[in-house]
This record gives C-alpha cells, sequence and structure tokens, in this order.
C-alpha cells in the first residue's frame, strides 16, 4: 500500500512566466538548474483529450520532465525498493504550469482534468526507442494490467 509523501528524485516548481507588450516567454529548463547528470535528448508534445489518462507506467533508465501547459491530475509512486521514500505517492490535482521531473522507477500517469484539449511537453533524458528506433522501448506498462497496484480516481 502507498503513502502520501515525497518521492526522492521527484520535483515540482511553477513555470515561470516572462510578459511584456508581445505576450509571454517562459524558460522550460536550464542546464545550471537540472539535477545534476539530467540531459534531455528529446522532446515532444502531446495533447490528450478531456477525461483521458495516459499511465500508468515506469522506466528502468529514463528521466522525464513533464510541462503541463494546462490543468492535469497527476500521480506518482516510487516504487523503488532501495528510495528513502518507497511506497510514497504524490498526487497532484491541479498541474497546469508545473515542470516535473520524474525518475527511473517512478510510476507515473496524469488525466486531463480540464474540459479542452490538454497540452503536456516532455523533455527526456533518453532517446524512445534508442538511436534509429532500433532498440526497446524502455517502459514497464502498467495501464495494461488488470491486477495494477497503481490506480487512478
Amino acid at each position: 500500500m502507498y503513502k502520501e509523501g515525497n518521492i526522492e528524485g521527484v520535483t515540482i516548481k511553477e513555470l515561470r512566466f516572462f510578459n511584456d507588450a508581445r505576450g509571454w516567454l517562459a524558460e522550460i529548463y536550464r542546464t545550471d538548474e537540472l539535477p545534476e547528470g539530467l540531459t534531455p535528448v528529446m522532446s515532444y508534445i502531446s495533447m490528450t483529450k478531456p477525461g483521458v489518462a495516459r499511465g500508468p507506467h515506469e522506466h528502468v533508465e529514463q528521466t522525464d520532465i513533464f510541462i503541463f501547459l494546462t490543468n492535469f491530475t497527476l500521480y506518482l509512486w516510487d516504487r523503488r525498493e532501495n528510495s528513502p521514500t518507497y511506497k510514497n505517492r504524490i498526487v497532484l490535482r491541479d498541474s497546469k504550469n508545473k515542470i516535473v521531473t520524474v525518475p527511473p522507477g517512478v510510476v507515473h500517469a496524469y488525466k486531463n482534468a480540464d474540459n479542452v484539449d490538454g497540452m503536456v511537453i516532455n523533455l527526456p533524458d533518453r532517446l524512445y526507442a534508442g538511436k534509429g528506433k532500433k532498440e526497446p522501448v524502455d517502459e514497464i506498462r502498467w495501464e495494461d494490467s488488470d491486477d495494477s497496484p497503481y490506480k487512478l480516481d
């Protein structure tokens, strides 16, 4: 059973907007603000329909840096047995304008909590399916398991 609490290696910070007469700009990441050794190698943006979830799944080696541009409920579970926060869970009910770093071994899922299409940017530190898309995908997909302990409300 998981309990509410912080998860080691997970960071959650507000997206900072710099406004002027033209609109706004927001820095997604700076290498001088990332955890030591974390270097994004690709990026993608996804759209999720209202009420729809992605995950839960986890990565063995990959760290994700999610940027939530609209409101999602984010679910995180620490299943790393060697972690001091093993079996902790975080449910972030309003992820809009948040940057969230999710290390390997942390199961994660997010569900669009808005009534409009939701937008998420991800900056993972591993290439999807490796160089040239010729390697196995680094994912353990819990959403495909009927007996998954990782449930969304």
